[in-house]
């Protein structure tokens, strides 16, 4: 039975106990900290050493599951985003709802790297929009270490591990949407790429930046348009946390203030597909954000891919 939409019941997150400064890379390459955080922001990030994506996918969906009130029994659909696990069998969706007992699931993996956890909770909606589920998880995941060139300064400071996760589910008749329309696109480009059977992440940094700042404020806008609120009424915003240069000039461009604008990028680095879970999880674990407050999340990145839509926090 189709669902007049869905909502977000739950958030959950992940991160490896190793943390890494910008003194430790400073040991490693030409770097120090002054100059990592002037260009990106970044003061520490996590890095994983045992966990695999799919570790990491399963401890956030497991912490998000068990505060939704739901069990492993009532979860119909697992999606995670993901451009970083290097197993292409048993997909970490697969093996996500192994180690929480999910059985009968539909399970899939998705690659639109760090748009990924948008593109994926669009995909959840969508889902339980047309009947195909009523209660999903949704969970961005990566291990970006394993596949950063650990010589090369102007990648090895931005990356890091980590993973977030949201249970979503449908609404009562008569309830309103907790998620709103997705806004997504492309524009095919290599400026971000990893590339063949033992890549590392190479990206072009000022090509990058400048679709960024071109693209994502016009995303940011038109999600807002079509959920019907305002960019001064949201209570945060939470962008793909890619560069703390890109994330501050978007949240002025776009308008946000007084929202609580996430700038996880500086204890997190940049996680890619997990940074919006993995930054919105923490938020509302702090108190940051009320619950029902309208939430804008904003992927973009690798492809180049792009996606927005306004949540409610639940």
């Amino acid at each position: 039975m189709s669902a007049n939409g869905s909502k977000i019941l739950a958030f959950g997150h992940y991160q490896p106990s190793r943390v890494v400064t910008n003194d430790d890379l400073a040991q490693m390459v030409d770097t120090n900290d002054e100059w990592i955080q002037s260009r990106v922001g970044i003061k520490e990030r996590r890095i994983a050493d045992t966990e695999t994506v799919a570790d990491m996918a399963g401890f956030a969906a497991e912490k998000a599951l068990a505060a939704s009130g739901l069990t492993a029994a009532d979860i119909d659909l697992v999606i995670v985003a993901t451009c970083s696990s290097i197993d292409r069998s048993p997909n970490v969706a697969c093996r996500v709802a192994d180690k929480l007992g999910i059985a009968g699931a539909a399970a899939f993996d998705l690659n639109t790297a760090c748009s990924g956890f948008s593109y994926a909770l669009a995909n959840a909606d969508h889902a339980i929009r047309a009947g195909a589920a009523k209660h999903a998880l949704v969970i961005g995941a990566e291990k970006l270490s394993q596949i950063t060139d650990w010589s090369d300064r102007s990648t090895c400071v931005i990356f890091a591990d980590g993973a977030g996760a949201a249970v979503v589910s449908a609404t009562a008749e008569g309830e309103e949407p907790g998620v709103g329309p997705v806004v997504w696109g492309s524009e095919p480009s290599d400026a971000i790429a990893i590339e063949g059977w033992q890549p590392y992440i190479v990206q072009e940094g000022q090509k990058v930046f400048r679709w960024a700042t071109g693209t994502a404020p016009q995303v940011a806008l038109a999600a807002c348009e079509k959920a019907g609120v305002a960019p001064g009424d949201l209570g945060g915003f939470v962008p793909h946390q890619a560069n703390l240069r890109i994330i501050e000039p978007l949240a002025r461009k776009i308008g946000v203030d007084p929202a609580v604008l996430s700038r996880d990028i500086v204890e997190s680095g940049n996680t890619s597909a997990a940074s919006i879970p993995l930054a919105l999880s923490k938020m509302i674990e702090r108190g940051e954000v009320k619950s029902g407050s309208p939430v804008l999340l904003v992927g973009f990145g690798g492809g180049l891919t792009y996606a927005g839509q306004v949540v409610r926090c639940p």
